[in-house]
C-alpha cells in the first residue's frame, strides 16, 4: 500500500482504511507508519469484499448471498456474527439507512482505483498514460482462491474491463508513436487471455506500425496455430485481411 494513499485521506480525520481485493484480501489502517494490517475473520473478509464489489445492500440480500445454502434466519444470524467478529475493523462498515449496510466513506478500495483508471483510458484521455499502463500491468487477480458465485462473476467483469483497457491503451500509444509500451500492453492482453483475437490483433498492429512485417506475420501464424490446436477454428476474416493488406 502506498503511503500517499494514506496521506491523501488521513488529514485530521480518524485513521482511514485501505481495502485491497486485487491479488488477495488485505485490509490495512493508514497510520503514522504508513499502514498497519488489520486482522479480519473469514466471514468478515467475505462481508467486506461483497460490500466493496457490490456496494450497499440490505441485510437480507447480504445474508442470502454469503450463506445461500442455509435458512434465512440462520443466514441472518451468521451475518450478525460476522459483523460482531469484525471487531476493530467494524469501522469499515456503516448503515446508511435502516436495514442496509455499506462500506464506510473512510475506506479506500483498490477496485475503485482500478475501475476509474480503466474508464479513463476507455474515454480516450491524452494525459497520464504512463501511470495508467503501470497500474494495468501490475494488477493482480480479484481474490484468487475464492470461488463463490458472486466473486467469479465480478472477477470476470474486471477481467474483461482490464482487457478492453489494455487494448485501448495499446492503440492510444501506437498513435503517439510509443511502440515499446504499446507492445507491452498488447502482449499483456495475450498473456491474460491467449485465445482473445482482439489482443493478438493489437500485437500485430504495433508490429505493422513499426514496419516489422516479419514479426507481424510470425505472430499471426503462431496465433493461427494456437486456435487450430485449441479450438479447431481459424482467425477471423478481418484478421487475415489485415495481414494480407500489410504484405501487399
Amino acid at each position: 500500500m502506498a503511503v500517499t494513499d494514506c496521506q491523501a485521506v488521513r488529514g485530521d480525520a480518524p485513521p482511514a482504511l485501505r481495502l485491497q481485493l486485487l491479488g488477495g484480501f488485505h485490509l490495512s489502517r493508514c497510520d503514522g507508519d504508513g499502514g498497519s494490517p488489520v486482522d479480519v475473520s473469514a466471514s468478515g473478509q467475505q462481508l467486506l469484499a461483497l460490500l466493496g464489489l457490490r456496494g450497499p445492500a440490505t441485510r437480507s440480500v447480504l445474508a442470502g448471498t454469503l450463506w445461500p445454502e442455509v435458512a434465512e434466519e440462520r443466514a441472518r444470524a451468521c451475518l450478525r456474527t460476522a459483523i460482531w467478529r469484525l471487531g476493530t475493523a467494524g469501522s469499515a462498515v456503516t448503515d446508511p439507512r435502516p436495514g442496509v449496510l455499506g462500506l464506510s466513506g473512510r475506506v479506500r478500495l483498490d477496485i475503485q482505483d482500478f475501475t476509474a483508471t480503466a474508464h479513463r483510458i476507455l474515454a480516450a484521455p491524452t494525459e497520464g498514460i504512463g501511470a495508467a499502463c503501470a497500474a494495468l500491468m501490475g494488477m493482480g487477480e480479484l481474490l484468487p482462491g475464492w470461488y463463490q458465485d458472486w466473486v467469479v462473476f465480478e472477477r470476470e467483469r474486471l477481467h474483461q474491463l482490464r482487457l478492453h483497457a489494455l487494448e485501448a491503451l495499446s492503440a492510444r500509444l501506437v498513435v503517439q508513436g510509443q511502440y515499446a509500451p504499446a507492445l507491452e500492453a498488447a502482449l499483456e492482453s495475450t498473456r491474460i487471455d491467449p485465445l482473445r483475437e482482439s489482443a493478438h490483433r493489437a500485437v500485430v498492429t504495433v508490429h505493422l506500425a513499426e514496419n516489422n512485417l516479419a514479426e507481424a506475420v510470425r505472430h499471426f501464424k503462431a496465433f493461427r496455430g494456437l486456435l487450430r490446436t485449441e479450438l479447431g477454428i481459424e482467425p477471423s476474416e478481418q484478421f487475415r485481411v489485415m495481414v494480407r493488406h500489410a504484405l501487399a
